[in-house]
């Protein structure tokens, strides 16, 4: 399974960058094995209202997590998502918002995590770090 970060879904529908709208665009529609983490779907529907500027509506914002919902398997957080972010905020040095998405990934079975903010790991555990917008 895949999930992707706030990051990701902000850029799809981000056109200051049409680069990364595209790559991300491209990224979730390539997603059908995708992942909806209950964090980032509130944290895409907080940063969106920074869109609003250029076109993109809180209406759309929520339409567009109904959609995810519809088309990915949800993923709710527990409490051992908050304890296993503990340990991992810890031992690789992550802020307490990076440990918790990589330890809903990991509490989730979730093997690959699509994000631009973990360029010093390719790995975790288990969960593989992609940045889509790193040129190889």
């Amino acid at each position: 399974m895949n999930a992707v970060d706030t990051n990701i879904l902000a850029y799809a529908h981000d056109p200051r960058d049409p680069v990364k709208m595209n790559a991300a665009f491209t990224l979730l529609d390539s997603l059908a094995d995708g992942v909806l983490l209950w964090q980032v779907a509130c944290e895409f529907l907080w940063v969106s209202r920074k869109l609003e500027p250029f076109g993109f509506t809180q209406a759309q914002a929520w339409s567009e997590i109904r959609r995810l919902r519809r088309t990915w398997a949800t993923s709710l957080p527990d409490w051992h998502i908050q304890d296993r972010a503990e340990v991992l905020r810890k031992r690789f040095s992550l802020s307490f918002w990076d440990a918790l998405i990589i330890a809903a990934c990991l509490e989730g079975g979730v093997a690959r995590l699509y994000s631009e903010d973990f360029d010093a790991y390719s790995q975790i555990e288990s969960l593989t770090l992609i940045n889509p917008f790193k040129t190889p």
